[in-house]
């Protein structure tokens, strides 16, 4: 069945949420969050032959300036059944021919799905590798721009929370009751708080240099999700006294709780206040019902040498799985101006880090 245009929240939300692994950054609050940034949402929904939702694609588009084009993204999407390969050609078929319609350069697809598990990649993924075969086949192309995160670490929030503490490694359960013995202590954050945690996020991206985005764009995304009905996401503070010294953002959608920002100050390291923050985040997880908790990010290369091995380290410590994602693929409508926008993306980005 062609897909139909979903033009309400609740629907859309509802419909996303009886798919397998939803995504928050497909939900409609993320789409509404970047329609004032740029980009204009299309909800796209399958139906199967009894009506029941069977693959959804929240579409953002973004003009190029100074040309008649445009681009294509699904960000962690299209969310689907993906063992079902006629499904999944089904519904590339139709991102391909809308993207001709709109005269999108290309289109870049996100899909939330597994190629294995393990950072060697030891436990292959039968989903994941059937799809990349599939998009390869297509024309689709691994994007040199991977937006999000390729890879990233899971915990299962099902064992009980005694459970979940015996599979961290040791060091990280000292350090969870350290931070406690030296006072560090956890509560929920709110509007009050966004600007303080901005503070430690900008202090933690000097600090670690990677960079971040104008300090509007965090705060409407926080205040997007801290004030959504049913609630989508939760600020975490770890103080010392009054003084917030670290903290973090979870977002909820669905079974799965995502820790996508973190920050800390450059003071009161030695508190351990990250380790407390990351085990109170899963058990606030896990009492608002998510089965997984997704670390949000994890190297591409498995090796000390890469940039992220040092978050890597912690993350992995808490008794997650590494897994390795299909990443972002691109299908050019138009190949010639495709290449020449791929050749000057990576200098442009360069000027912009300079500047």
């Amino acid at each position: 069945m062609p897909p139909i245009a979903i033009t309400d929240r609740s629907t859309w939300d509802n419909q996303l949420l009886q798919l397998p692994h939803p995504h928050v950054l497909q939900s409609w609050d993320w789409g509404e969050f970047k329609s004032r940034w740029g980009w204009q949402p299309t909800r796209w929904l399958w139906r199967d032959a009894a009506g029941r939702p069977a693959a959804a694609a929240q579409i953002l588009r973004r003009p190029l300036p100074g040309t008649p084009w445009g681009m294509l993204y699904v960000p962690k999407g299209p969310v689907w059944d993906y063992s079902d390969s006629s499904r999944v050609e089904g519904v590339l078929n139709d991102l391909e021919a809308l993207a001709r319609r709109q005269r999108a350069l290309f289109i870049k697809i996100d899909p939330d799905v597994p190629l294995a598990f393990g950072a060697g990649g030891e436990r292959p993924h039968a989903d994941g590798q059937r799809a990349q075969a599939i998009l390869r086949r297509r024309g689709w192309r691994y994007s040199g721009q991977q937006i999000q995160f390729q890879n990233t670490v899971l915990i299962d929030l099902s064992p009980s929370e005694e459970e979940l503490l015996a599979a961290m490694k040791s060091k990280w359960r000292y350090n969870i009751r350290l931070a406690r013995r030296k006072g560090v202590r956890i509560r929920r954050g709110n509007d009050a708080d966004l600007e303080t945690f901005y503070r430690l996020y900008r202090i933690t991206a000097e600090r670690n240099r990677f960079l971040i985005r104008p300090r509007d764009y965090y705060l409407d995304a926080w205040r997007t999700f801290l004030h959504a009905e049913p609630l989508r996401a939760a600020l975490l503070l770890a103080c010392l006294g009054e003084q917030p010294i670290a903290g973090l953002m979870l977002f909820f959608f669905g079974g799965t709780a995502w820790y996508m920002y973190g920050a800390s100050d450059n003071e009161h390291r030695n508190a351990m206040p990250n380790h407390l923050l990351q085990w109170e985040a899963m058990r606030l997880a896990k009492e608002r019902g998510c089965l997984t908790y997704d670390m949000w990010g994890a190297p591409n290369t498995f090796a000390p040498s890469d940039s992220m091995w040092g978050v890597y380290t912690f993350k992995m410590g808490f008794g997650g799985v590494t897994q390795l994602g299909l990443g972002a693929y691109d299908y050019p409508v138009r190949p010639s101006m495709y290449r020449l926008y791929v050749r000057l993306l990576p200098r442009l980005l360069s000027l912009w880090r300079r500047v």
